[in-house]
């Protein structure tokens, strides 16, 4: 999962913006696929119907669930308190008792005589609160939306699951309007269209539960594109309810991504196809407000303000869609028991979000400079923003202690530490490899070697995989395993820098439009509705340039009114500038309006940044050069 970093004013913080499964006895007297159905075209109040039908049981009692954590999350979502009207029916079409045990399982009584559950869905989009997610309510990208133009079918939220028949196969009927585009990576079965022409009925298959979470789809007024990535198919679709971008836009962008990173991984086990699934929000009230993206073992679900501008989304897409198919690597080939035998109502989690997040992270910006897609300054600037980031959370935490019990206080605050703290950790592993193996070995290749050994079918042991990682490499890494990841010493960025040639300094350094240090050069004032500069804005030479001054209220940027209630999109915006753009934002001061009409340039401010030293030798130079370039 990737939570894109956005700007949230009115708080003065920023919102940092896989497996199989282990089952018992049968209790079904034949294996036939579970028969589920979800009903597009009786959709009342938001609610879908759902039928599900699992064949003769044999066993007396039964028990359903929605799962209560979708893997990839690290939260709890609770996908069964978004179910309404769960009844069961036995074979003569009587309503039978239901016990409901907690907030997503049902038990069933004489379920021999079971014939079908029905249930009711209300969607997640619509309970979302501003400048967030809710309280448990789910992240955005594992979350679901039942409008007339749109359905994210993200099937955890809809499609449930006995606890003893995981590992039974699946059949999953769609029926939705014809009118409707379609979008899925399941196994297409076929399709009938209704008597009267206007519904259409998709049936899917799924080997067992685990495919069921693991395969998103999208249905309505979609717009969706299919291109080739070397030997991997690219299903790129995108619902923009306003139109403002399409998946022809987006093409480019995402063909170029995904062909440096193929470049990037090398021999290393791909996919034969990857879905892209992109949801554009509009802002509304009832839209989703959790930007970011959820990983699933061949695709990826993604939430993005409309109103971004192209470069911003392009940008954005990068930063997300990159993270995301990385995870193709870990956990997807590289991956503990607790992801591969994954339980969704009591989960347990694996030690090593350091590899899972924190390496998948690292790879997103590592291979952007390996391939050529930024600079070093860029990829420099990214790793000081990450450690400034960092320096923001506990830095006295066991990273081990932290994950396993990501779900606890106060282990759960620090999770968005796997993003920055978590990717210096393989950043920190890549630069001993390197300078241990004089350059030829990094973690890109630890994690070739760990995909061969284990593979998306084999998990390794939880407590064994660092004593592995230190048995396939170096000594070196043990002292760092233990200090700085079991244990709970802060990592001293310069001891590694020094490795390759660089150094933090004090110093005239490359800066963000918006964003300085971590920290936003704007404030709000929520009796106005407003949003100004603060005293930081000084400090940013572009703006200081250009005549901003503290207490100005920023009145529009590029045509488009700025407040409280729309500063997250329109200053996403502004963090993606990049020098050379053409520009026009009106400040007020004093009652005042103050234009500046320029065109961007780099800009900096004074303070702690990553850079060359003057005195690096040719070896720390090689070694860099091995780093960034492979």
């Amino acid at each position: 999962m990737k939570k894109r970093t956005l700007i949230v004013l009115f708080t003065g913080i920023l919102l940092a913006s896989c497996s199989a499964t282990k089952t018992t006895a049968n209790d079904l007297a034949i294996n036939s696929p579970i028969e589920t159905a979800i009903h597009l075209d009786k959709v009342e109040n938001d609610k879908a119907p759902v039928t599900i039908n699992p064949g003769r049981f044999t066993v007396e009692t039964v028990t359903y669930r929605l799962p209560k954590v979708v893997q990839g999350t690290y939260a709890v979502s609770n996908f069964g308190s978004y179910i309404d009207a769960f009844k069961a029916f036995d074979y003569q079409g009587n309503e039978m008792p239901v016990n409901k045990i907690d907030t997503n399982s049902w038990t069933i009584d004489n379920a021999t005589q079971l014939d079908k559950i029905t249930y009711l869905v209300n969607d997640t989009f619509d309970v979302e609160t501003e400048g967030g997610i809710g309280k448990e309510v789910p992240f955005s990208p594992a979350g679901t939306n039942i409008e007339p133009e749109n359905y994210v079918l993200n099937l955890h939220g809809f499609i449930g699951y006995f606890d003893s028949l995981k590992n039974n196969q699946y059949k999953l009927d769609v029926t939705a309007s014809t009118d409707f585009v379609r979008t899925s990576a399941l196994q297409k079965m076929g399709s009938k269209l209704s008597e009267d022409g206007k519904n259409k009925t998709t049936s899917y298959f799924a080997p067992r539960y685990f495919d069921i979470t693991d395969n998103p789809m999208m249905y309505g007024n979609l717009d969706v594109e299919e291109f080739m990535v070397g030997d991997i198919k690219i299903v790129l679709s995108v619902y923009s309810p306003n139109k403002v971008h399409s998946a022809t836009s987006l093409k480019e962008t995402i063909y170029n991504m995904m062909k440096a990173q193929k470049a990037f991984l090398g021999d290393i086990d791909t996919t034969p196809r990857y879905d892209i699934y992109l949801y554009l929000s509009d802002g509304e009230e009832t839209s989703p407000k959790g930007y970011g993206a959820l990983e699933h073992h061949t695709s990826t679900v993604a939430v993005m303000p409309e109103a971004m501008s192209k470069e911003a989304l392009d940008e954005g897409m990068i930063d997300l869609v990159s993270h995301e198919f990385f995870h193709i690597v870990t956990p997807l080939s590289v991956h503990s028991e607790d992801v591969h035998y994954f339980d969704y109502n009591n989960p347990t989690f694996s030690k090593h979000l350091w590899m899972y997040e924190g390496v998948t992270e690292y790879f997103a910006s590592l291979f952007q400079v390996s391939e050529g897609l930024v600079d070093e300054t860029t990829f420099y600037n990214k790793m000081m923003n990450k450690i400034q980031m960092a320096s923001q959370m506990n830095d006295a935490m066991s990273f081990t202690i932290m994950s396993e019990n990501v779900l606890k206080a106060p282990y759960k605050d620090q999770y968005l530490n796997v993003y920055n703290k978590g990717a210096l950790i393989g950043m920190c592993i890549d630069i001993l490899m390197r300078e241990e193996s004089n350059g030829h070995r990094g973690i890109l290749s630890l994690m070739k070697e760990l995909s061969k050994k284990y593979g998306k079918n084999k998990p390794f042991e939880d407590d064994k995989l660092i004593d592995e990682i230190v048995a396939m490499t170096y000594p070196s890494l043990r002292e760092f395993f233990d200090d700085h990841v079991i244990g709970d010493i802060p990592i001293n960025y310069n001891t590694f820098f020094d490795k390759v040639g660089l150094e933090i300094g004090e110093g005239k350094v490359e800066t963000n439009y918006i964003l300085m240090n971590g920290a936003p050069i704007v404030s709000g004032d929520g009796q106005t509705g407003t949003i100004f500069f603060t005293d930081m804005v000084l400090e940013n030479s572009f703006w200081a340039e250009n005549g901003a001054k503290p207490n100005d209220v920023i009145k529009s940027i590029n045509g488009t009114s700025v407040s409280l209630q729309n500063a997250n999109t329109v200053l996403e915006g502004v963090f993606s500038w990049k020098p050379g753009k053409d520009v026009e934002v009106v400040l007020n001061r004093d009652g005042e309006d103050i234009i500046i009409k320029t065109t961007t340039t780099k800009t900096y401010t004074m303070g702690k940044g990553l850079m060359p030293k003057k005195d690096a030798t040719e070896v720390q130079k090689a070694l860099r050069d091995a780093w960034l370039k492979g």
